[in-house]
């Protein structure tokens, strides 16, 4: 006798052996999604009602502190920084990554995330050889840049930075500042 798959898994958008094995942790999960413009990260408990979000950070909120939103690894550092400040005042003190169906690869984005949620003063076990400290501030994208000044691509490439009045070289820099103002931030 066949049996349907639930509609979530038929669709591809929930792995429920994952799902089930995060859960048995029973220890908050941290949950990271990207769009093209932003990032997502929540700190989510199980309930049999429905997951209950404990604590939240969107990548637009990274405004306020002077840093556009994007979705790319130092976007993810930062709003992961922000939402593991809110989830320490909440007294989560532990998670587990939830990265859904994304595929962990070395220096991928939600890695920087989970780098940033430590930061905020957050414990889970992770491997240090999945980071690039280098990448999380941005200094990818600067080295980038710099390398392209001067030819038409860098215009278009860099296009939405330039329209915000940033060059795209000086990233590394705002994004320290960026850093040191959401770790002050109450």
């Amino acid at each position: 006798m066949y049996t349907v798959p639930f509609k979530r898994r038929r669709r591809n958008l929930t792995n429920y052996r994952k799902r089930l094995a995060l859960l048995k942790s029973t220890k908050p999960r941290m949950v990271v999604r990207k769009s093209n413009r932003s990032i997502l990260v929540q700190f989510v408990n199980y309930s049999e009602k429905g997951d209950i979000t404990v604590a939240a950070a969107h990548s637009n909120e990274l405004k306020k502190f002077g840093w556009q939103s994007r979705g790319n690894t130092p976007t993810a550092y930062l709003t992961a920084l922000l939402a593991g400040k809110r989830a320490k005042g909440k007294k989560i003190t532990e998670f587990v990554l939830d990265i859904g169906l994304a595929t962990p690869s070395r220096g991928a984005l939600v890695f920087s995330a989970v780098k940033g949620a430590i930061d905020s003063g957050l414990k889970t076990k992770y491997e240090k050889e999945m980071l690039d400290a280098g990448r999380i501030r941005g200094e990818h994208i600067a080295k980038y840049a710099e390398s392209l000044k001067g030819k038409p691509e860098y215009e278009k490439i860099f296009s939405s930075y330039l329209k915000d009045k940033i060059t795209p070289e000086s990233i590394p820099e705002i994004f320290d500042k960026v850093r040191e103002a959401v770790l002050n931030s109450g």
